[in-house]
Formats: structure tokens, C-alpha cells, sequence
């Protein structure tokens, strides 16, 4: 739906890709329209039951003064009344649209997959699920509801005015043929210039986001006078496209107001004329005044929701734009499982970044139970082939199975729950650590998580802790050491009692005494299970079963620790170099 929509032209169609959310609200939406109907029905009662009150003072009792007074109340009344069911009906769908259109731009977002977030800032997703969310939503609820009333409002008291007095409606409705003109014109102009308001707020957030979150680094180096200059740049910025709207706005509405005082003059004098001539009496001119003076209303409110409709084009547009991207990898979930054994087979799996080659022509096998190591220098293709693993980016078919099935064919979900991965970025949510550790299982009870916990070694450091496994860590786990939060990554992997574990460089973070005794107790938990270690320490790897050397995307040497140090090549090398850097810094 929202990919063949895309392809239109996003200023004049992005709305259409709300008629599903629309239609799914539509009993609603009709009633909403016949409380718009009905309050206008009320509306235009008033002032024919006020110009009859004025024709007939001359020869009205008492009686009849009550009987008038008393009409008008009871309209007034019964149009709050249907004013009330109005609001209520059409803002009430506004928000249910609101909630359906944020999930499901949510979800959407949740499918894609790594390559839309390195092509797409934070800020910039950011800002397109909130402020232009709540552009889009204008449009659903007050920009219906006055779409309703001006149309109603209009034609019921144009077709009063036409039956009071033709030619006086005539004159008095001509100046106000020009507001259509001048709001299609003004629209244009606010549509393009809303949206790069929009693009600059994405900007903004953006900018305030990453110094926020970086806030650290900044401080480190002494860049707050900096950060601060750059967010005042891109401020400065959006306050000069917000005023090129307001010029817009400058001009549009003291329009409206000189065209709807020129209506107001030709009913002046030419409706004087006609009360003179006896052509219609002094309540009909009266009544026809407050007649004039209710379009007044709609006219500027059509140019109000022209301006909502614009800004919430311009933002559907937006979100189109998001909502049009497919992810890269499609779950054809055409061999279910419940658990693997751990088998793998990598055959010449070739893989690039665009034009940047990261693989070529990888393979190698691993059978259930064994740990396979992956060493090399920074860029070689480690953290690559364990994302592939987890069917993070497309992979080429026939060059990667699990226990005999080829990757693509498993289901995608079941999967990556099978594969506890603690990637580099030992992220962390701000939640408590119990939260955090159990994020792959949130039923699990808190000894399962303290198990997890003492086999990642961070058990002793959580019960130092004045709130235990109820302490919060604060944004991305700002509160925590880089050795803490890695480790509670992998107590958060090891909760999901996985049948293969990866720990790409998870390791880094901690002492070496620590690391053994990590490395100690996955092995005991995990004897049965297939790991794949990815580190630049020796002593992280060799242990493993099979020690994999990568160089440029490829594979340059192969073995246990032993018979690669036997080989002397670039593993025996850097195994060299790392005891001389250990040696020294001992000294």
C-alpha cells in the first residue's frame, strides 16, 4: 500500500495513504458529519428567529418577548449541545488514527533492518515520529471537523441569503470568491515552506540528540562551547524558515480580513438601499447580517485547515517516505525448527557494502558443541560474518546452513532467538538491571537471572550495588563501567539459554583475570553448545576448537592455537606481539 502511494506525487497524494485508517473509523466519522450538520442546522435557525423578533417589536407583548427570548436559549442550547458530540466524535477518531498510524509506523520501523539506520539519523526518525505524527493528526481531527462545518456552515447560509435576497447575496458572496483563489495560492507556498521547517527540526533533533548522548565525549574534549555554537547555527536556521512561514501568514490572513470587510461593505449599502426601497424589511437586512457575519468564521477557517492540510501533507509525506522502505530480508519461514544443534557451514559467502567488499569467498565449517574463534585486524570482516549469522543484512543463498538448512529458509524470528549475540556496542536500556538482563525473557523469575548474572561474573558487582538488581542505569547504561555493561550484555544472551552463542569483541572491556574466569564458567555452561568467540586478545581465543584468521574479507589461515603458532604467520605474529605489550607493561 504505502510503496505504490510513494510513487505519486507526495505534496498533492501523500494523504491518501491515510483513506485505510479513515475507512476503518468511517461509522464514526458519518456521525461526527451529521453533529457538524446538526450544530449548523441550529446555527442558521438563530438569525431567522432574530430578524422575525425585530419585524414584529412594533406590535409584540410581553408574551411574545419571552416566547423570543426563550427560542433563542433553546437554540443556543441545542446547538452546545451538538457542538459537544461534534468535538467529542471527530477529535476522539483523530486520536484513535493517531494511536493506529504511530504503532504501525513503530512496527514498521522495528522490521527494518541495520542498512535503513546507517543511511538515516536518530533525529531525523525521531522527529517524523512525533511533530510530524502530530501534523498528520491535525489534519484528522480538527482538519476534518472544520472541513465538515465550512462546507456545511456554507452552503446552508448561501442558500438562505439566495432565498432572503438574490442580488444582495450576490454582491455581498462575490469578494469572497477571491478566498478560494488566494487560499489554493497561499497553500502552495505553506506546504513547501512547512516542510522545510520540518526538515530542519529533523535536523535539530538530530544535532541535540547526539550531544546528549555523547555528552561524555564532548565534555572530554572541551567542545561544549562548540556544540552549543553549531545548535544555536541550526536554531538560528529554523527560526528563519519558521519566519518565511509567518510572512506567508502575514499576508494570507489580513487577505481574508480586507475581503471579508469589502462583503461587508457592499451588504452596507446595498442592503440600505433595499430596506429603504421596502424591497426586504429591517430584520431580514439584520438577519442577513449575522448571516454574512457566520461565513465569517468558516472563511478564515478554511484557510486555517488549508494550513493544516498542508503541514500535514507535508508530514504524511514524510512518514510515506519511511513507510515505503522494505527491509532487505524477507521471512519466508519455509522450514520451521523449536532448536538447533549448532552445525555451521559458511561455502564461498562473498558480501560488500555497497561497493566496499567485506567478504570474499569465506568458508568453513563447525560442527554442534565446538567454539570457533574469529581473529584479525579492525575491518577485516570478523563482526560481518556473525551479523550474517544472524541474518542482519541479505545473505546469498547456498552460502551459509545451519544443521544442514540453508539460512534463508529458517524463520527469522525463531532464529535469532535461538542465537544469543552480544555485539560490540554492549547496549543498554534505561531500565533496571534485572530489566535489562531479562530483555529476551521478561517472565524469567530473578534466579534464572542471578544464574545468568554469576556465569557473565557481574553477580558480585550487582549486589555491591545499593538497589541490587533494582538499580537503574541510566541512558544507554551511563551509570555503568565499559567491563559492567558488557557483561551484562552477555547475562542478557546467556538468559535466552541459546544454542549458539556469539560474542563479538564482548570481551574488551574487562581485565584478563576476569576474562578467564568468564571464559571459565561459559564453558561449563555451554559444553554442549557452538560459540563463536570474535577478540583481538590471544588469550580470549585460544582455547577454541578452530581459530579462523581474517585479512581483507578473507581467510587467510586456519587451525587450533598450537598448529597456527606451528605455521608462524600472522597469528603466531600477533600472538608475539601481544606478549611483548604484556611483558612491558608489567615492567
Amino acid at each position: 500500500m504505502f510503496s505504490e502511494t510513494s510513487r505519486l506525487n507526495p505534496r498533492k497524494w501523500s494523504l491518501i495513504t491515510l483513506l485505510p485508517y479513515l475507512k476503518r473509523y468511517r461509522n464514526r466519522i458519518l456521525l461526527g458529519a451529521l453533529m457538524v450538520l446538526l450544530t449548523n442546522l441550529a446555527v442558521v435557525t438563530l438569525p431567522t428567529v432574530l430578524g422575525r423578533a425585530i419585524d414584529g417589536l412594533s406590535s409584540a407583548t410581553r408574551s411574545d418577548l419571552v416566547l423570543f427570548a426563550a427560542l433563542i436559549l433553546a437554540v443556543g442550547v441545542v446547538e452546545g449541545f451538538f457542538r459537544f458530540w461534534m468535538r467529542r466524535v471527530l477529535i476522539g477518531v483523530s486520536r484513535h488514527i493517531e494511536y493506529d498510524l504511530r504503532n504501525d509506523l513503530f512496527r514498521h520501523l522495528q522490521r527494518l533492518t541495520p542498512r535503513f539506520y546507517q543511511e538515516h539519523s536518530t533525529g531525523d526518525v525521531m522527529s517524523r515520529s512525533t511533530n510530524d505524527l502530530s501534523a498528520v493528526r491535525m489534519v484528522l481531527g480538527p482538519g476534518i471537523m472544520y472541513s465538515f462545518n465550512t462546507i456545511s456552515m456554507t452552503v446552508l447560509t448561501i442558500g438562505i441569503l439566495l432565498q432572503i435576497d438574490p442580488k444582495l447575496a450576490a454582491l455581498t458572496l462575490v469578494p469572497l470568491l477571491l478566498v478560494s483563489y488566494s487560499a489554493t495560492y497561499f497553500g502552495r507556498k505553506i506546504h513547501q515552506r512547512f516542510e522545510r521547517i520540518q526538515e530542519q527540526f529533523s535536523a535539530i533533533t538530530t544535532l541535540a540528540q547526539e550531544n546528549v548522548s555523547g555528552i561524555r565525549v564532548v565534555k572530554a574534549y572541551g567542545q561544549e562551547k562548540a556544540s552549543v555554537r553549531r545548535f544555536q547555527e541550526a536554531n538560528q536556521e529554523y527560526i528563519k524558515r519558521s519566519l518565511a512561514l509567518v510572512r506567508i501568514w502575514g499576508v494570507f490572513y489580513p487577505l481574508l480580513t480586507f475581503l471579508l470587510g469589502l462583503s461587508g461593505i457592499c451588504l452596507l449599502w446595498y442592503g440600505g438601499r433595499r430596506v429603504v426601497s421596502g424591497s426586504i424589511s429591517m430584520g431580514e437586512l439584520v438577519a442577513f447580517m449575522v448571516y454574512v457575519t457566520r461565513l465569517t468564521w468558516p472563511t478564515i477557517a478554511l484557510g486555517w485547515v488549508i494550513n493544516v492540510v498542508e503541514r500535514g501533507s507535508a508530514s504524511m509525506a514524510r512518514i510515506n517516505r519511511i513507510l515505503a522502505q522494505k527491509p532487505d530480508i524477507l521471512d519466508e519461514q519455509t522450514l520451521p525448527i523449536e532448536k538447533l544443534k549448532g552445525k555451521l557451514e559458511v561455502r564461498n559467502l562473498s558480501f560488500s557494502y555497497g561497493e566496499i567488499n567485506a567478504l570474499k569467498d569465506v568458508s568453513f565449517k563447525v560442527d554442534p558443541g565446538q567454539t570457533v574463534a574469529i581473529v584479525g585486524r579492525t575491518g577485516s570482516g570478523k563482526s560481518t560474518l556473525v551479523n550474517l549469522l544472524c541474518r542482519l543484512y541479505p545473505i546469498p543463498r547456498e552460502t551459509m546452513f545451519i544443521d544442514d538448512m540453508d539460512i534463508n529458509d529458517l524463520p527469522l524470528l525463531k532464529l535469532r532467538s535461538r542465537i544469543g549475540s552480544v555485539p560490540q556496542d554492549s547496549f543498554l536500556f534505561s531500565e533496571t538491571i534485572r530489566q535489562n538482563i531479562s530483555f529476551g525473557r521478561p517472565d524469567s523469575d530473578l534466579e534464572l537471572v542471578r544464574e545468568a548474572a554469576w556465569t557473565s561474573n557481574i553477580l558480585d558487582d550487582i549486589d555491591e550495588f545499593p538497589e541490587q538488581m533494582s538499580t537503574f542505569v541510566g541512558e544507554r547504561g551511563i551509570t555503568l563501567s565499559g567491563g559492567q555493561k558488557q557483561r551484562i550484555a552477555i547475562s542478557r544472551a546467556l538468559l535466552l539459554d541459546p544454542d549458539i552463542l556469539v560474542l563479538d569483541d564482548s570481551l574488551s572491556s574487562v581485565d584478563t583475570y576476569t576474562e578467564e574466569r568468564i571464559l571459565e564458567r561459559l564453558s561449563q555452561k555451554l559444553s554442549d553448545r557452538t560459540s563463536i568467540l570474535i577478540s583481538h586478545r590471544i588469550s580470549t581465543v585460544q582455547k577454541s576448537d578452530l581459530i579462523l584468521v581474517l585479512e581483507d574479507g578473507q581467510i587467510i589461515e586456519r587451525g587450533t592455537h598450537r598448529e597456527l603458532l606451528e605455521a608462524g604467520g600472522s597469528y603466531a605474529d600477533l600472538y608475539q606481539k601481544q606478549l611483548l605489550r604484556e611483558e612491558l607493561e608489567s615492567e
